[in-house]
């Protein structure tokens, strides 16, 4: 199970958390704006300024997931980084790419441009660590609602959850890493153009 998948496993009241101390409220106004500041960015298609903040290793990740029998979802129900087919498993230059695509302004699925509106809400923060090269690491889970209006009629909704690890570096925070959960067994909208 990846490292992340084991973190997004349901919270027990046993589950530790972190101690909601001045430390913990501080680093949670950043962070929180951190994760306003990137909806606004995309929801304004400001994807250059958007990938700005990512932070060059980014693992993006949106697995699978299946209905499967109960007792047994938290081996089976997502699939896995690097075994098993997956919405996302990309890095900081394929979703460059994917956005320098849509700016070209013939990408079939985004002309013209979607409308989005991102809600974020529900956040909570893991972990803070230090790395090996002294900064400051924060795990943060939280959940979105995502509306996307294309063309004239067509209305999807992206309901789900992300585990976050966002890197305070010398040019502010960074995303480093992203798992997405939407909570559909199958995608009910007709392409994934958009960015979670």
């Amino acid at each position: 199970m990846s490292e992340i998948a084991e973190a997004t496993a349901p919270v027990t009241p046993a589950a530790k958390r972190l101690p909601r101390d001045a430390r913990y409220y501080e680093t949670k106004r950043e962070i929180e704006e951190f994760l306003y500041d990137e909806a606004n960015l995309l929801d304004e298609r400001c994807f250059r300024e958007w990938l700005a903040t990512l932070a060059d290793d980014l693992r993006y990740f949106m697995p699978m997931e299946s209905n499967v029998k109960f007792g047994e979802h938290a081996t089976r129900e997502l699939t896995k980084r690097e075994q098993h087919m997956s919405w996302f498993n990309e890095g900081k230059w394929s979703l460059g790419k994917r956005a320098e695509q849509i700016l070209t302004g013939v990408h079939w699925a985004e002309e013209p441009l979607s409308r989005v509106c991102r809600l974020v809400s529900n956040v909570q923060l893991k972990a803070i660590e230090t790395n090996a090269a002294g900064e400051i690491e924060v795990d943060v889970s939280s959940r979105f609602l995502i509306y996307q209006n294309r063309c004239e009629y067509e209305v999807y909704l992206f309901v789900g959850d992300r585990l976050d690890r966002i890197r305070r570096t010398a040019d502010g925070w960074k995303l480093a890493r992203r798992e997405i959960r939407i909570h559909q067994n199958v995608l009910l909208a007709k392409n994934l153009s958009i960015f979670f």
